[in-house]
């Protein structure tokens, strides 16, 4: 809702400092980062400073120090300065007066309820306006309960701005009833004050100075003062159920072996280290041994015994390998061959995790996830996991909550909507922060938690309670065992609720192709057109020419022997082809047909050639010459003479056979296919060449295949992440076939 003082403010900052602080703000009525960023330029220019930022930092402080140590009615010094501190806390929602320039009696009631609200009327009594609460005018934070925040926290967070404001690098914190990064490390800073350090070396990291100094302050039933506050405020800020006190007392105990239980700690009902590390890092006591692991090592017998005799039960191994260059490669990071066996005879226990590259938020799509969901399908059974398994989808990145809402969360539901459509073979975990877990889980796409708590630096993990659904919690890398049996891990806590699997199904070795097993096809069939649903492309074929039904029967069933016989040939996977072939044609527009027709008569009647993507896997003549000549070259064909791409007559006579013949379509993509796979080099398309075909490609080569079938546009790339979800599928029924 607009708020008319607001949309004063902002008028005011616009007409009177706009062009000298190189921006505007909408005037709109509305509060946010664009209308304190103009007023925080705006106290910059009245300081005199004249390197203008967005961001109230230390030489704004500094000079704010310097010039103007206290603010109020006696000592502003001007009309515009005091309207910048009456247009904050507009924004702020506090009173400020008329818009006078004046520190009116408006202005002091405002500057006294923010002091207030900001738990600083004790420290920092009456209206005065002082450098560090000018700071935090100028921001976004609140210092009232919104969104249903916590009564307790909000208390916690008073008490730390009126007890250790005064400290060097202590800012007021938001006092909004919610736990934050900025929270969570003044509540470290407030801990290192409280053991001495001095300011400038206190500085909220949780170090071995300050692991040193909590051991020594182990509070229990009984302790009051300082630091059963402080230890009362950490449980809080974790959403522990307990007032806010001063004196550790039998309730508190209480709470405190609930917490210590379900966090993996001895359930002492006291605050020893232990327990206040797990409070106040997502790794906690990093001393600690879990009864769990994952790593990026093959288990070996005697790595699997080493894992035995550091007390690991459950291991995490990943289901597929990006193909990453040297010198990063990890060449052992997925389950290689016989290791599940391995694990099994040691009397482990294995939970499967699926992660790609991931980096960023980009990469986090509905798309994306139904790739995902099926790709891990057909990896966890390749492996020779059994339904039933709980596979960990990985968000290995800083997500931050807008990231969640936007990306990570549509990722998960089309990861959910693929496993649903694959008949809930196999269950879905969630790794990641642990803001991403939560909200996964909370959204209903995910049954347990693989918390990266190690990242300890991550805005997910910093300042968010452990997820109620942990399953594993990853504290620390270390190296266990010696010699032959030294192994990596990272080193996890183990809750029960995920227990891996301890028996494994044959692993499906890599075999070539067969010819489609009859019982499959429909479902197949049912399968691709949902997907492809799933991406807008309705069965009844919208506006472009052809049905599911129809691409689906001249792509994958009328030529599946073809397809088969050349698959064996040229060592790639039935779905490769399958994927490009039936993706073209379901883009077969009525425009492309016009098309079709005009080529042809231009070169019956004119003897010129105008190219353009034709027949069922849209095959452009300059492409196909290219593709064959090279595979004709590299006597991968024959039957053909080698054509000139230059010529208009060769152009069109191959362009005319693909345009006429599908069986000329299917061969064409193949070969089309091997030219990419060499590298082209035609146009624009100058990709390296990759791997030589192979059975085993992992994603990345899979994904350049099927983006280079399209060319190097920004198009390409797009849907190309998309027809991975269909490949996916189309391996799904292939390999059902070849293992039945």
């Amino acid at each position: 809702m607009a708020d008319e003082m607001v949309r004063r403010a902002q008028s005011f900052v616009n007409s009177f400092y706009g062009s000298r602080i190189g921006m505007t703000v909408e005037e709109n009525g509305k509060t946010g980062w664009p209308t304190m960023y103009a007023l925080t330029r705006a106290l910059q220019l009245e300081l005199g400073i004249s390197s203008l930022s967005n961001s109230f930092g230390p030489t704004t402080l500094a000079q704010l120090t310097a010039k103007y140590p206290v603010l109020n009615s006696g000592n502003i010094p001007s009309e515009n300065f005091c309207k910048i501190i009456q247009s904050a806390l507009y924004c702020k929602g506090y009173d400020g007066g008329s818009l006078d320039g004046i520190y009116n009696p408006g202005v002091q009631a405002g500057m006294t309820k923010l002091k207030t609200d900001m738990g600083l009327i004790g420290l920092l009594p009456g209206s005065d306006l002082t450098p560090k609460v000018f700071k935090a005018l100028l921001n976004m934070d609140a210092y009232v309960s919104v969104n249903s925040g916590s009564s307790a926290i909000r208390s916690v967070q008073q008490w730390l701005n009126g007890r250790y404001l005064n400290r060097q690098d202590f800012f007021v914190i938001p006092c909004d009833g919610h736990n934050s990064r900025d929270v969570a490390r003044s509540m470290l800073l407030a801990i290192q004050y409280e053991l001495g350090m001095a300011d400038g070396v206190a500085n909220g990291v949780f170090g071995p100075g300050t692991q040193t100094g909590i051991k020594s302050h182990s509070v229990s039933t009984g302790t009051s003062g300082t630091w059963a506050s402080l230890f009362s405020a950490a449980m809080i800020l974790n959403d522990q159920p307990i007032t806010f006190v001063s004196t550790f007392d039998s309730a508190t105990s209480a709470v405190v072996r609930s917490f210590q239980a379900f966090v993996g700690l001895p359930t002492t009902g006291n605050g020893d280290f232990s327990t206040w590390a797990s409070l106040l890092v997502s790794y906690g006591d990093q001393s600690r041994k879990g009864a769990a692991c994952d790593c990026v090592t093959r288990i070996t017998p005697a790595r699997a015994a080493a894992l035995k005799a550091e007390g690991i039960t459950y291991v995490g191994r990943y289901l597929t390998n990006p193909l990453v260059p040297l010198p990063n490669n990890l060449p052992e990071k997925a389950i290689q061959e016989g290791e599940l066996q391995t694990i099994a005879s040691a009397g482990l226990r294995c939970f499967p995790i699926y992660q790609t590259y991931g980096r960023d938020a980009s990469n986090f799509t509905y798309m994306a996830g139904r790739t995902a969901g099926q790709a891990a399908v057909n990896a966890a059974l390749d492996h020779g996991f059994k339904p039933g398994a709980r596979i960990f989808f990985a968000v290995d990145f800083d997500a931050m909550d807008s990231d969640i809402t936007s990306n990570v969360l549509p990722h998960f539901k089309g990861i959910q909507d693929a496993i649903a459509d694959d008949g809930n073979r196999f269950q879905i975990g969630v790794y990641g922060p642990r803001n991403v877990c939560t909200r996964v889980a909370r959204a209903g796409h995910s049954t347990a938690s693989f918390v990266s708590d190690m990242s300890y630096g991550f805005s997910g993990n910093y300042g968010y309670p452990l997820p109620t659904d942990w399953a594993y919690d990853q504290i620390v890398t270390r190296t266990v065992g010696s010699g032959a049996g030294a192994i990596n891990i990272d080193n996890n806590i183990a809750s029960g609720r995920d227990t891996g699997q301890g028996s494994f199904d044959p692993p499906r070795t890599v075999k070539p192709d067969v010819r489609l097993d009859p019982s499959v096809i429909e479902s197949m069939k049912t399968d691709v057109g949902k997907y492809m649903e799933s991406l807008g492309y309705p069965n009844d074929g919208g506006t472009r020419t052809y049905q599911h039904w129809k691409c689906f029967q001249s792509t994958v069933v009328d030529h599946d022997d073809l397809i088969t016989e050349l698959s064996i040939k040229y060592n790639m996977r039935k779905a490769l082809v399958q994927t490009s072939a039936y993706w073209e044609m379901r883009h077969i527009e009525p425009a492309d047909l016009a098309a079709w027709e005009v080529a042809i008569a231009l070169f019956n009647t004119t003897g010129k050639f105008k190219d353009t993507s034709t027949g069922i896997a849209k095959q452009r003549g300059l492409t196909l010459v290219g593709a064959w000549n090279h595979c004709l070259r590299a006597g991968l064909v024959t039957g053909r003479a080698i054509a000139d791409p230059n010529s208009d007559q060769d152009k069109y006579n191959i362009w005319k056979t693909a345009y006429e013949s599908e069986t000329f379509d299917i061969t064409s993509v193949f070969l089309i296919h091997m030219w990419d796979i060499a590298g082209k080099p035609l146009g624009d398309d100058t990709s390296p060449a990759m791997r030589p075909p192979r059975l085993d490609y992992v994603d990345e080569e899979i994904y350049d295949v099927l983006r280079r079938y399209q060319g190097p546009g920004e198009e390409a790339y797009a849907e190309a992440k998309k027809r991975m979800g269909l490949y996916y599928l189309m391996e799904k029924y292939n390999a059902i076939s070849r293992n039945r």
